[in-house]
């Protein structure tokens, strides 16, 4: 390029002769003549095309590689192996050809991926209280010792962009309205649209366009909540955008490094104050103040809050002969007059519901196990059970649900089964819990054995004074010296004799 230069300079600044400027730089007429006619600035060489063994190979290991950059990480193939397919179908060269083609191939993939490929959008603008968009994340924390892989939700107001973040162990149906319910309260309203991807717990069946079968219970929820929910293209996360955003934008604010509190409850009431403080220190960027800020002016545009969506999933259940239930690998009980009977098990994200011929049965704390090397769970309730042991009282002494007994009653039961009968007494006493509050036979229990008297008369004598609320620890009365008995009575029986009838024909004194 320096040699270019030189003989331009010299035929069109110096005016110098052809045959000067051959004699100076020493190349040959026709060169110069050739350059100043072309008038090129930098030289170019042509690179003459050399073929490979790989051309006819070309398109076949190209659709591999893009094949392979689809899957993760974990399942692509080496080059190695595509390197031995590609020999089995004939290919001849060098391992080191084909690695050389597959650097090429990716250059030009990731050249793509940061231009054209990026594609053109169009910035969208979104009225106070028009919409909110929704999303799902995966993300990480320590939950009473022990990490747990997290499903967060992420809730946002399009137009304010403040949002929320909850967690969750699930991606289901009952998770999904409870994290709507909650968005919903800290934002004091309800926007007009809702706008979320293609999720299998709100759309059935993708038709054509925007035509979408919406899921049942994800309607009756946007109906409760009166939203209109609109779902994007397949595969069109950039449709929602902001929350997409604040996906990526959450990881570094809240998990990392990674929370630890000993219970989910306690993360998500730390993830809401969180939030709400972000929303006070993170700049809107398009109108003149902070997130809340913005929030406050369109509070206004949302729908007043309704009463909560009663987002509970139902499923039919048949209760066992051994009154449980199955859900989730884990057992429940159910009062023993529903056994061998179907009932209706209402799914919330933190507890089960059992209803059965309109009226609730019982309720559970709800267990969610994700782990499939832990043995699975019995949850018993003891109450369930006593009307069982009423027929069956020699079932109480290794009953399984009444190893979870409270301390009074372990203690007494204890006691009782020392003696002849006294599983049926026990039996008796634990019933009692049926027609009087719980509370008040444990502390009749409790008194019963202060005082060094563990039987079931005693109890119940204590119980009903409780009940009538006569005082079972009254004062010690002083007796007067007036009131003492000067002689002692003694038991005589010979007294009883001289009643009895002497002369015969007498009659008895009664």
């Amino acid at each position: 390029m320096g040699l270019l230069n030189v003989i331009r300079k010299m035929a069109l600044r110096e005016q110098l002769p052809i045959r000067e400027i051959s004699r100076r730089t020493g190349l040959s007429r026709n060169t110069i003549k050739k350059y100043l006619k072309a008038g090129t600035v930098e030289p170019k060489f042509t690179v003459p095309e050399r073929p490979s063994k790989l051309d006819p190979f070309a398109d076949k290991l190209a659709a591999w590689l893009k094949t392979e950059a689809s899957k993760s990480r974990k399942q692509r193939r080496p080059l190695t192996h595509i390197h031995a397919d590609l020999v089995a179908l004939g290919y001849t060269g060098s391992y080191n050809r084909v690695a050389a083609f597959a650097r090429e191939w990716r250059r030009e993939r990731q050249r793509e991926q940061q231009t054209t490929g990026r594609g053109v959008f169009v910035p969208l603008s979104f009225r106070p209280g028009e919409a909110f968009q929704f999303d799902w994340s995966e993300d990480y924390a320590v939950i009473g010792g022990e990490r747990t892989k997290l499903q967060v939700a992420h809730i946002k107001l399009s137009h304010s962009r403040v949002f929320l973040v909850r967690a969750y162990l699930l991606q289901t149906h009952e998770m999904l309205f409870d994290a709507h319910w909650h968005a919903f309260r800290v934002f004091a309203g309800v926007p007009g649209r809702g706008i979320y991807d293609n999720m299998r717990t709100a759309v059935d069946r993708i038709g054509r366009g925007k035509e979408r079968q919406i899921n049942m219970r994800f309607l009756a929820m946007a109906n409760h909540y009166v939203f209109e929910p609109d779902f994007c293209n397949p595969a069109s996360g950039w449709e929602k955008g902001q929350v997409e955003k604040n996906v990526q934008d959450a990881r570094p604010r809240l998990w990392q490094p990674i929370p630890n509190f000993p219970d989910l409850a306690s993360l998500n009431a730390w993830l809401e104050q969180r939030c709400l403080q972000l929303w006070k220190e993170t700049p809107h960027g398009h109108l003149p103040g902070s997130l809340a800020d913005v929030w406050t002016t369109e509070q206004a545009e949302l729908m007043p809050l309704p009463p909560p969506f009663d987002g509970f999933i139902e499923q039919s259940k048949r209760v066992s002969p051994t009154c449980l239930i199955s859900f989730e690998r884990n057992r429940y009980s159910v009062p023993a007059s529903f056994a061998n009977r179907p009932v209706s098990l209402r799914i919330y994200p933190d507890r089960l519901v059992i209803a059965a011929e309109g009226q609730i049965l019982c309720e559970h704390e709800r267990q969610i196990n994700r782990s499939h090397d832990k043995p699975t769970r019995t949850i018993y309730d003891w109450r369930h059970y006593l009307t069982v042991i009423q027929r069956k009282p020699g079932a109480l002494r290794n009953g399984a649900p009444f190893a979870e007994l409270p301390g009074g009653f372990q203690k007494l039961q204890e006691l009782m089964l020392r003696r002849p009968g006294g599983d049926r007494e026990m039996v008796d006493v634990l019933a009692l819990v049926l027609h009087h509050d719980e509370q008040v036979v444990l502390t009749a229990v409790e008194l019963a054995l202060s005082e060094g008297v563990a039987t079931k008369t005693h109890v119940l004598n204590i119980l009903h004074r409780l009940i009538d609320e006569k005082a079972t620890d009254g004062p010690t009365i002083d007796t007067p010296q007036a009131l003492r008995l000067r002689r002692e009575p003694k038991a005589d029986v010979d007294r009883y004799d001289n009643l009895r009838a002497r002369a015969p024909g007498d009659r008895h004194a009664s």
